[in-house]
C-alpha cells in the first residue's frame, strides 16, 4: 500500500518540499506554495490522453499514457523525481486531486527504490484548506494603514510581525505606476501566498490599505470585504518626504530592479519604457493636454536623471500627486469617512507606527495573550 498524507495546511507553514506532477499547463495557472513542476506527462501527452478518455474511456487512456511516457521517455522523469527527492528527502507528491497521475508517479519511484508518500485529495483538497485559512482571517481582528500616495505605509507595515503585505504578493505597488519587473502571479498563486502568510498570524493583523485589485489579482472577497470595514490608521506627511519616498520606490528601485534582470543599459531603457507607459494608462483621466505635459517633464527628468539628477522627477511627480492622486485618494477618503468608517488615529509615519503597535497591544489584551 503506498502512503498517503492528508491534506494538511501543515504542509504549507513547515514548508514541505512539493513534487507537483500535473502538467505544466496546470502548473502554470497556480500550484501549492513552493512545489517544483515535475511532470509526469507534458501539456501534449495529456492532451491527447484527454481525448482518449473523453473518446475511449480510463481504460483506453491509460493505455496510451503508458504508450507515450514508456522507455527512456518514462526513465528521464524518474530520474527527475529520485534527484529531487536525493536533495530533498522529506518531499511529497500531488496530482490534481491525489489520484492516479502521483499513484503512478509514488509507484515508479517505489520501483526505483524510494518510498514517498503522496498528498490525499491532492492540490484540490489542499487548496480547499488554504482558502478556508483566508475565509476564517476574515473574522480577526484587523487595521488598516491609510495615506496619501508616497506616505511609506508598506515600509510602515513591514515594520510589524502581524503585517500581511499584499503588494508583495501581488508583485505589484497597487497604482499604474507599481509594476514589477517579474511577472506577475497567477491569482491562484496569490490566492495561496496570502493563505501561507496567514497561517502563522492567527492573532490581530495590520495591512495596508489597497483597492480590491492589485495589479492583475483581486484580494479574494471576504477578506477585502472586511478590511473594508476594519479600523484605520492615516498617515499624512508633506509634498517634500512623499517625492522622496517615490523617488526611491518607483524609480530608483525600479531601476536596479531592471538592471539586476536584463542589465543596465537595457535596465535604464525598461525603466523608462514603463514609466512612461504608466503615464499613458492614466490619459483618459488627465485628459490630452495635462498628459502632454507631464511627458515632456518627464523625458526631461530622464535626460537629468541620465546625468545624475534624479530629483529631477519632482517636476512631474509632484504634480502628478498634487493634481491627480491626491484628489481622487481624498475623495475615496470622504466616501469611506460617510459611510462610518473609523479611524483609529491620525498623524505623521512615526506616530502611525507607535499608534499601531499600540493598537496591537491592545488587540493581544482584549485576545488574552
Amino acid at each position: 500500500m503506498l502512503p498517503t498524507l492528508e491534506a494538511d495546511t501543515a504542509l504549507i507553514s513547515d514548508e514541505r518540499p512539493l513534487i507537483d506532477v500535473r502538467a505544466p499547463v496546470e502548473f502554470a495557472q497556480g500550484a501549492l506554495p513552493g512545489a517544483v513542476n515535475l511532470p509526469l506527462m507534458n501539456d501534449d501527452e495529456r492532451h491527447q490522453v484527454g481525448i482518449a478518455y473523453k473518446e475511449e474511456g480510463q481504460a483506453a487512456a491509460i493505455a496510451l499514457g503508458e504508450t507515450l511516457v514508456s522507455g527512456a521517455v518514462k526513465a528521464a522523469r524518474v530520474d527527475a523525481w529520485r534527484s529531487y527527492v536525493e536533495q530533498h528527502p522529506e518531499a511529497v507528491l500531488y496530482c490534481f486531486r491525489g489520484g492516479l497521475r502521483s499513484q503512478i508517479a509514488q509507484q515508479w519511484l517505489a520501483e526505483a527504490g524510494v518510498l514517498r508518500p503522496r498528498i490525499a485529495g491532492g492540490w484540490k483538497a489542499l487548496r480547499h484548506n488554504l482558502t478556508a485559512r483566508v475565509e476564517s482571517a476574515a473574522q480577526q481582528p484587523m487595521v488598516i494603514i491609510s495615506g496619501l500616495t508616497g506616505c511609506a505605509k508598506t515600509v510602515l507595515i513591514n515594520q510589524l510581525e502581524e503585517s500581511v503585505d499584499l503588494e508583495a504578493m501581488a508583485r505589484h505597488k497597487g497604482s499604474a505606476f507599481g509594476r514589477s519587473p517579474e511577472p506577475p502571479p497567477a491569482q491562484i498563486d496569490f490566492e495561496h501566498a496570502l493563505a501561507k502568510r496567514l497561517l502563522g498570524l492567527p492573532g490581530p493583523l495590520v495591512i495596508e490599505d489597497e483597492s480590491r485589485q492589485i495589479g492583475s489579482v483581486n484580494v479574494p472577497l471576504t477578506f477585502w470585504q472586511a478590511m473594508e470595514t476594519a479600523p484605520r490608521i492615516r498617515v499624512e506627511m508633506p509634498l517634500d518626504w512623499r517625492l522622496a519616498q517615490l523617488i526611491q520606490d518607483y524609480i530608483i528601485d525600479l531601476e536596479q530592479a531592471y538592471t539586476q534582470l536584463v542589465g543596465a543599459e537595457e535596465g535604464w531603457q525598461r525603466m523608462q519604457q514603463q514609466l512612461g507607459n504608466a503615464l499613458v494608462r492614466l490619459k483618459k483621466r488627465l485628459g490630452d493636454a495635462r498628459l502632454k505635459r507631464l511627458q515632456r517633464m518627464q523625458a526631461l527628468a530622464f535626460a537629468a536623471h541620465e546625468q545624475g539628477d534624479r530629483e529631477a522627477h519632482e517636476a512631474w511627480l509632484a504634480p502628478l500627486l498634487t493634481e491627480y492622486y491626491d484628489p481622487l485618494y481624498r475623495y475615496h477618503l470622504q466616501r469611506q469617512q460617510e459611510a462610518g468608517a473609523l479611524e483609529y488615529y491620525v498623524g505623521d509615519w512615526e506616530s502611525c507606527l507607535a499608534a499601531t503597535r499600540q493598537w496591537l497591544a491592545e488587540q493581544q489584551q482584549a485576545l488574552g495573550r
